[in-house]
């Protein structure tokens, strides 16, 4: 008879899911009712593969030493070859792979920027203010800029004061210059004018037109805006009062809220390319200066200031830039970012051995880089790994691992010497006996972690029982420890007969 992948009708205590059942129609071919004609281990003519046991999928740890039906479902029994003993990895047909979209990608070393993206909005560079202020008493006698952020140009006049004060040691010095004293006077009379910050241009004027000048325009210092305007028409002046403060846009700063994780990253130096957030087509260039030594207990971020070049004057405070601040680039390895699988503890990539077999494997990640991962270790260039259907490559995995974990969780399973027509059950209806916990309790079922049942060779598991009627067993609730009666027959395969309280009389 042609062999055919068999489906079971019982219910395996780690469940059956229809992507399990197409991994092992690709893994393994079963048989009818009929017994296998595989031969015996260390038997058969020479080229046949040889067999080291047989096992059923749905139960895997018993093992025996012959071909048959299983003992616990209604399957056959699945040889394990020699050649497969060492595979550590779960190989799928090509066909269940097409049918499952399985998708492999390659792990590439690659050329990575640590570049990343921040927005900054616009302010003056402080370090271009310049004060504009006056040294001596006097009043504004003409106000030739009469509003804050008003554009003015180097050299510009700004205001008129006059300074009566200035009168005095004027006609003192011109009255010497006409008497024909020395020049030792005069240089000392020009040196006390410029004590009281008379300036050379005022005297020179002073000197051509022979009197005194008290009236002097304050020009601009720079050029830029003016942020601050101190003073109004006629007001009066005094030494050190500011009068005009004005803010240079040769540069501007560009301030960046950073978050925690990428500035460390920062370097003081780095280049950045910037953007207007209005318009992108406006770009310029910029150099981060300084990272402000502090951080925002509320959103765990750093300000970066940032020089942006503004010799056309069209960046003014208070515009948002987009800034894409570029590091070192590294040679780093790298795999598809949706290869990784992430539980919270651990990140797995599933990959394809040289013999055709996947195997889940532990990585360590770097830097997140968008549509692609670092891997610091678990992978090496040129790996195959699984993009595409990975979750169900890795509950393959698991199920294939679930004879150790079991066999931890009860007791050890020897392999059975006995044939199967001797250990499975016996075809007239037979009640057997175990001690469990139950885990659950259904309308249709109790699901309970027994231990070994020496009967049917069944290590210590936990599988689903049927209920005899769904009011059957009132009072059984998760956590209960019993001792149950059970036989062949119900929806689960299995069908309960009697449950009490562990340790009851019978």
């Amino acid at each position: 008879m042609p062999n055919e992948a068999h489906s079971h009708r019982g219910r395996s205590c780690c469940g059956s899911s229809p992507a399990a059942g197409g991994f092992f129609a690709g893994k393994h071919v079963g048989t009818s009712d009929h017994p296998q004609t595989v031969s015996a281990p260390g038997a058969g003519p020479e080229g046949e593969r040889k067999v080291l046991y047989w096992h059923d999928p749905m139960v895997p740890g018993p093992r025996f030493d012959k071909p048959g039906k299983s003992p616990f479902m209604d399957m056959q029994l699945v040889p394990v070859y020699a050649d497969e003993q060492n595979d550590t990895g779960v190989k799928v047909s090509p066909g269940v792979q097409q049918n499952l979209g399985i998708r492999t990608a390659t792990v590439t070393r690659t050329q990575v920027a640590s570049s990343f993206d921040a927005v900054g909005t616009v302010q003056f560079d402080e370090r271009l203010t310049e004060a504009v202020q006056t040294r001596v008493n006097g009043y504004v006698e003409r106000l030739l800029v009469r509003a804050p952020m008003e554009y003015v140009r180097r050299g510009q006049p700004l205001a008129t004061i006059f300074a009566p004060d200035w009168l005095g040691p004027q006609n003192e010095y011109l009255a010497l210059k006409r008497a024909g004293v020395s020049e030792d006077l005069l240089s000392a009379a020009r040196d006390r004018m410029r004590a009281m910050s008379i300036p050379d241009a005022l005297l020179r004027q002073s000197e051509q037109v022979g009197t005194a000048q008290a009236r002097f325009t304050v020009p601009a210092p720079v050029s830029g805006v003016v942020a601050e305007l101190g003073v109004r028409d006629g007001v009066a002046v005094n030494p050190g009062m500011t009068l005009f403060r004005i803010a240079g846009l040769e540069r501007v700063w560009a301030v960046a809220e950073v978050p925690e994780v990428q500035a460390v990253r920062l370097r003081r130096g780095q280049k950045v390319k910037a953007a207007l957030q209005a318009d992108a087509s406006q770009t310029f260039d910029g150099e981060l200066k300084e990272i402000l030594p502090q951080v925002s207990s509320n959103t765990r971020t750093v300000q970066a200031r940032f020089e942006v070049a503004n010799k056309a004057g069209r960046l003014t405070p208070g515009m948002l830039l987009r800034l894409q601040v570029a590091g070192p680039v590294s040679t780093r390895l790298v795999v598809p970012a949706e290869a990784v699988i992430r539980t919270g503890t651990r990140a797995v990539a599933i990959v394809r051995n040289a013999n055709g077999a996947f195997e889940p494997r532990e990585v360590s990640l770097g830097a997140d880089l968008g549509d692609q991962l670092e891997v610091v270790q678990g992978l090496n260039e040129g790996d195959q790994v699984v993009a595409s259907g990975q979750f169900l490559v890795d509950s393959e995995a698991r199920l294939k691992s679930v004879p150790g974990g079991m066999a931890a969780a009860g007791q050890a399973a020897p392999p059975a010497s006995a044939p199967p027509a001797q250990a499975k059950a016996p075809s007239a209806p037979g009640v057997y006996s175990a001690q469990g916990k139950v885990e659950s309790v259904d309308p249709d079922g109790i699901t309970i972690s027994h231990g070994p049942v020496p009967e049917l060779k069944w290590p210590a598991m936990t599988m689903g029982f049927s209920k005899p009627e769904a009011k059957a067993f009132p009072g059984l609730k998760a956590g209960d420890s019993i001792q149950f009666e059970f036989k062949k027959g119900g929806p689960m395969g299995w069908e309960l007969v009697k449950v009490q309280p562990a340790g009851a009389a019978k």
